[in-house]
């Protein structure tokens, strides 16, 4: 079964997400001119893995509906327990996840059998995520989408499709599922997280670029509640001009690593935000004193030592040292006149 990534509130055989109807009807009425090559893309938290998940279901159905997969069939019954002959899912190897991590050409030399196979009903190849496609195995995918077998579909599942290769994206049809109105993303907040007020929705929304199970699963962040401490400590620092290592061991002990660096990079954004007199997304903060210690071009130095520490903790660096010398470079802050 495809792995969704997306924290999903509904039951396993709910309806697809509001914002994802549109795609979901024009696909099924289309059905079976869809085209042999398709790609699923949108940002983080659009539910991009879910739609491709109800979507595989629906194609391999033997009984569709038009909401879905039957889920009774013994097509249905197979994919539910990962043994559907019809069904390829190729990803990055398991034991290689890591951000830089890809998908080899072996993968995509083995399909070839399973697409020039004849069998009854539909086949279904999903790659995800297709970014992680190299150049060798871009190119054997080539191949597979020139010269499909009949009832095959290709189903590719991306987060940024302009990295993958032109040759591929002018293969596919290409649909868009983060295409998310402001109203709508609310509206389905607050039915999911009645506790929270229009500014709470508005705030998380902000940190999660609009995307409503990105805001959902930033509830369970633990530094976003952390954030206005994170800031007095910071301006403390700046202030005193001393102790950048007491800070850094205190933050350190809170959070691990990629939790600093998105509360860092969010804040950082804010401030250079300020600085351009563009809104900020961390809307419940004040951001006045700080900014005032910085000018733009050295926000934009931190920024991109920022993302520097990620490569530095990938060739293991010591993370405690890639964060001491950050909250080095925070303090040396060249105040504004």
């Amino acid at each position: 079964m495809i792995q969704d990534i997306d924290t999903r509130p509904e039951s396993a055989n709910s309806m697809i997400y509001p914002w994802q109807q549109p795609v979901w009807k024009m696909l099924t009425q289309r059905f079976p001119d869809i085209g042999h090559g398709l790609l699923f893309y949108g940002k983080q938290g659009c539910g991009k893995h879910a739609f491709v998940e109800h979507f595989v279901a629906w194609l391999l159905c033997l009984n569709k509906q038009t909401h879905g997969a039957c889920g009774q069939c013994g097509s249905c019954q197979w994919l539910k327990s990962d043994t559907h002959p019809n069904y390829v899912s190729i990803s990055t190897d398991e034991d290689n996840k890591k951000a830089n991590a890809q998908i080899k050409i072996e993968k995509i030399r083995e399909l070839l059998p399973f697409v020039q196979q004849t069998v009854d009903g539909w086949r279904v190849i999903v790659i995800q995520p297709a970014e992680a496609l190299n150049i060798a195995s871009a190119n054997a995918l080539l191949k597979t989408l020139e010269e499909p077998g009949e009832r095959v579909v290709i189903i590719l599942v991306a987060e940024h499709f302009l990295k993958l290769p032109a040759t591929i994206r002018s293969r596919l049809q290409r649909y868009a599922l983060d295409r998310i109105e402001l109203d709508q993303a609310t509206d389905y907040l607050q039915q999911q997280l009645t506790s929270l007020d229009v500014q709470q929705i508005q705030l998380y929304l902000n940190l999660a670029n609009g995307m409503p199970l990105e805001a959902m699963s930033l509830l369970e962040q633990a530094w976003i509640s952390r954030r206005q401490e994170f800031m007095q400590d910071w301006l403390n620092l700046v202030q005193q001009k001393s102790s950048p290592i007491r800070y850094a061991t205190k933050w350190a002990k809170e959070f691990n690593f990629t939790e600093l660096q998105h509360l860092l990079e969010y804040l950082l954004s804010d401030l250079i935000c300020v600085k351009l007199k563009q809104p900020v997304k961390n809307i419940d903060l004040d951001f006045t004193q700080l900014c005032d210690f910085y000018s733009l071009e050295v926000l934009f130095d931190i920024y991109a030592e920022l993302q520097q520490s990620k490569i530095k903790i990938q060739q293991n660096v010591q993370t405690n040292l890639v964060i001491d010398q950050m909250f080095v470079l925070l303090m040396n802050a060249n105040r504004n006149q």
